[in-house]
């Protein structure tokens, strides 16, 4: 096996959060590499990553609609990019325990989009950023709709913090309180985009314990593309078998069942609540999905 085949199959084993931190470093790198190489090349490399910026400006978005998710994926420096991916991976392993990566990943998209938009409409709307034009870049706005996320599904779920253990709710509630406490200071852009995330992750939350995925627009789109790619070898495909399909919709049906019961456990009492083997179950399950 050569050596990119054996990144690309280490690659492939990863986490959704594990391959989104891969892509946020490499895209932070990159750059740099360009920029050498526009360099020797006398090259004008100044409005490279000006294209993948989110600017406040809605006319700059209809023309580069691609920003309001490329943002995400660059960062102002190595401090900015080492706490979002430290806080994105642990918050990950949270989520993951619960739910499904493609779940994930809707999720964590859905507060980068949000997060741009509550950026850009907050700099149109507040008097305060007249004449001012900041790009907007970083991962925080879907960080934080994860973070929401997990803490409003199984707000009485404990972490360990220095010498005490803290309810995930009260982590939440003191990032929100921060963040709209610091918007004068400095980073206004940012912490709009941080409190847009924290909404996402917060609404996504509350409506799943409904029954209500606001996030299926996207599953549509994902049948779409992978149906694409799939058709085709589907059409190809004559044998049936009937019994084991029946049986395998039992057990999925059952299984779903369980797992309903133990978000609800969760709900109610906390992820430290279960035992070993319901943690186990869900951990199975989080993976097989």
């Amino acid at each position: 096996m050569s050596t990119f085949d054996n990144l690309k199959y280490k690659f492939q084993r990863f986490t959704i959060a594990e391959k989104l931190i891969v892509l946020n470093v490499l895209f932070f790198v990159i750059p740099f590499f360009l920029q050498t190489l526009f360099y020797l090349f006398n090259i004008p490399s100044t409005t490279f990553l000006s294209w993948f910026h989110l600017l406040p400006s809605f006319n700059e978005v209809l023309f580069r609609p691609w920003t309001l998710i490329t943002y995400s994926f660059l960062h102002g420096n190595f401090m900015h990019i080492l706490w979002n991916m430290i806080l994105l991976y642990f918050v990950s392993r949270m989520y993951l325990n619960l739910f499904s990566e493609q779940q994930f990943l809707k999720n964590y998209l859905l507060g980068v989009l949000v997060g741009g938009l509550v950026f850009l409409i907050g700099y149109n709307l507040f008097p305060v950023f007249n004449g001012m034009y900041p790009p907007l870049v970083g991962a925080s706005a879907g960080v934080m709709a994860i973070l929401i996320f997990v803490a409003t599904y199984t707000p009485d779920q404990e972490v360990r913090l220095l010498f005490i253990n803290v309810k995930l709710q009260y982590i939440g509630i003191a990032l929100v309180v921060v963040d709209i406490l610091q918007i004068p200071n400095g980073n206004a852009g940012g912490r709009l985009a941080h409190l847009g995330g924290a909404f996402l992750g917060f609404l996504y939350a509350k409506q799943l314990q409904k029954g209500n995925d606001i996030g299926s627009g996207l599953d549509r789109i994902w049948t779409f593309i992978s149906s694409l790619f799939t058709a085709k070898k589907a059409q190809n495909m004559h044998t049936v078998h009937r019994s084991k399909t029946v049986s395998k919709k039992k057990t999925q049906n059952g299984q779903q069942q369980k797992i309903d019961t133990i978000l609800d456990k969760i709900s109610a009492s906390g992820y430290e609540s279960l035992t070993q083997e319901e943690k186990d179950f869900l951990f199975r399950a989080g993976k097989d999905n």
